[in-house]
This record gives C-alpha cells, structure tokens and sequence, in this order.
C-alpha cells in the first residue's frame, strides 16, 4: 500500500461491520491510526484485533451516535488517546420500522436520531479538533434512497418493499448537511465530502448473495456492489487526491440512477 492516510487519526462510527469495517481496514493498511465507534463491542473488538494482527495501529470505542453525551465522551476519549483527529467517516446508519403511512412515530424518530442526529452530533464533537489540525476531512454516508422514488408497479416488479420514509429523508438530509459544513469549512481546510451507495451486499458466513431483482432491474452493472467498494471511495475523498473536492455527494450504485 502507498501510506496515503500515514499519521492521520481516522474515527470511523459504525465500524463494526459492513461498510464501516471495510474502511476501518482500508484506512489501517493505508496507514491511519483508526478509532472503530460502534455500539457492539463484541464485532467492535474483532475488528480491532483483526487490525492490530496485521500491524495496524486501532482502538474500539463504544458510542452511541443518537446519543449527545455518548458521542462526546466517545469523541474526547479518542482525541486524548491518539492527541487529536484528522478525518471523520460519518457511516453509522439504519433504517427501522415499517413503511409510510403505517410507520409510527417512535421508529421514524429513532431513525432519523442515528442517521441524521448522528451525523450531525459526530460532525460538531469532532470539527474543534479538525481546526486545530490545520483541516481534516469528513465523509458522509447517504443512500440512494434519498433521490429515487417508485411507483407500486416498479416495487412490485421488483420485489422490493423500499425503505422506510424516515430513512430516505434522513439520508437526503445528510447531503444538505454535507453541502452546508462543507461551506463552513472551506477556509479552514475542512473538506466535507458524501457517498451515496447503492446495493451493497454484506458477506455472511455460507450465504451466496445475488442481486436483489429491483436493483437488476436499475442497474447497468450486472452485480451488487461490496463493502470494499465504499471503503476504497472513502479512501479516495478522505485523502489527499480529492484535496480539490468538497460538497460533493457521488453515487456508487452500479449505474443504477443512470439506467433508463
């Protein structure tokens, strides 16, 4: 590897699995010393270790980005284990509950608690110490969820149900916000960049994924998307050969918002 992130603290929410432990350990063969924010210390740990047994250099801290308190304790714990913070991949997410008009209000709340609140939460506790380093760079995760709509006919094609509303308007947030603290950091060298994924298949032990028959029917590309996928264009805006983008939200999707 070429040492793009050598000597760069990168805290990484939901890093215990999927996307996030992909870059997680995509960030550590680049060099950066890598702190995992999950709630599950178990996988949390794994991923650690996992880094560690390759000669990489990352700590779990458990946090709970819904939670103010959570994160900047969690936030204030990694700053005064690694003396401060250089990039912020913002990747702790989820969608709950079932979909509009039969979501209830404790679902669409929680959800657009960790998704949106947590971006936001984690983007605050960290900016101080991106200013003290002289800029940094921050990377949000959305969703493709946030620009497509579906008639009944194209779910029902599909076999797709789609994702809750709270959770298409949680991510659709997420670029604005991305847009709006990119402005604010412009003259701080604070780049603030987004990823909006499409499918992206998490492995799991004896399964064989195959793409799901809604995104076949999107898509140009003719296979899902993996976490490595994500990981390598988190990579790419978190370091320096995207130093001339901010305010950017890039599709990784296979094709599927350009397929007609």
């Amino acid at each position: 590897m070429s040492g793009k992130l050598t000597g760069k603290v990168a805290i990484i929410t939901g890093g215990s699995d999927g996307i996030g432990e992909a870059t997680a350990l995509r960030f550590a063969e680049e060099g950066a010393k890598v702190v995992i924010m999950a709630r599950g210390e178990t996988k949390g740990l794994n991923v650690q270790e996992n880094i560690r047994s390759k000669g990489g250099d990352a700590t779990f801290i458990s946090c709970d980005v819904a939670n103010s308190e959570s994160v900047r304790n969690a936030v204030a714990s990694a700053v005064s284990h690694y003396n401060g913070v250089n990039i912020l991949v913002n990747n702790a997410g989820g969608g709950m509950g079932g979909l509009f008009p039969k979501e209830d209000d404790d679902t669409f709340d929680a959800t657009i608690r960790v998704n949106l609140h947590g971006t936001f939460y984690m983007s605050k506790a960290v900016w101080p110490h991106l200013e003290k380093a002289g800029g940094g760079a921050i990377v949000n995760v959305s969703s493709v969820a946030a620009v497509i709509a579906h008639n009944k006919q194209s779910f029902d094609a599909g076999g797709a149900k789609g994702p809750p509303s709270a959770y298409a308007a949680s991510k659709a947030a997420i670029e604005a916000f991305t847009r709006y603290i990119a402005a604010k950091g412009g003259h701080l060298k604070i780049r603030v960049n987004c990823i909006r994924p499409g499918q992206i298949l998490v492995p799991k032990m004896g399964e064989v994924h195959s793409m799901n028959p809604y995104f076949n029917m999107r898509q140009i590309l003719n296979d899902p998307g993996e976490p490595i996928d994500a990981a390598n264009l988190i990579l790419f805006l978190a370091s320096e050969d995207s130093k001339y983008m901010t305010a950017e939200t890039i599709d990784l999707d296979g094709g599927y918002a350009a397929k007609v």
